[in-house]
């Protein structure tokens, strides 16, 4: 959370651009950390996590704090413009398309590529699930977010995030069990 956050988030509310952009600022990385892992491409990423802070701005009014967390709104927001983009390429990119270039980082030494493979394994895995698997899968590990976080940005209960977390590991462990590290995960 960011320090005077709900201060930051009034003044946003009340059309304070450079309030906004410090919650973008804070909110930037984890958005983007999100959505990259849910498309194939880091051009993709940054149009649609573009797209998420522009609406987020456009509807900013409109936002009410409920006790929750602001990232819960902004993962709604990220959420639904996944679904939308897939849902408007749905016959020109298959989900699986993944671009090897989106996810590498140059590797200092050489010990560090059995890591990188398991890595881009996991992640292959990850979005063969369905995608309120994946959701729960990046917003619990990847994100850090609580139970409380999770169910709010995905419009679940706590109940239902616990029990899909634990059909998303199981399913996981089935994509990854020729994999060592993760057979006893």
């Amino acid at each position: 959370m960011l320090d005077g956050e709900e201060r930051i988030i009034e003044q946003a509310v009340a059309g304070d651009s450079s309030a906004f952009g410090a919650l973008y600022d804070h909110y930037h990385p984890a958005i983007y950390r999100f959505v990259i892992i849910k498309v194939s491409g880091r051009e993709e990423a940054e149009d649609i996590t573009h797209q998420i802070f522009l609406s987020a701005w456009l509807n900013i009014r409109s936002y009410e704090h409920r006790g929750h967390p602001f990232s819960s709104w902004l993962y709604r927001i990220a959420r639904n413009q996944i679904v939308d983009h897939y849902r408007s390429r749905r016959n020109e990119t298959p989900i699986d398309a993944v671009d090897p270039e989106a996810f590498a980082t140059p590797a200092s030494v050489e010990a560090e590529l059995p890591d990188k493979m398991l890595a881009e394994k996991a992640l292959l895995a990850i979005r063969k699930l369905k995608p309120d698997y994946q959701d729960v899968v990046i917003l619990r590990f990847v994100e850090d977010a609580s139970l409380r976080e999770t169910a709010l940005a995905l419009g679940k209960t706590e109940g239902a995030i616990k029990l899909m977390q634990h059909r998303a590991i199981k399913a996981l462990k089935e994509l990854l069990k020729d994999h060592g590290p993760f057979e006893d995960a």
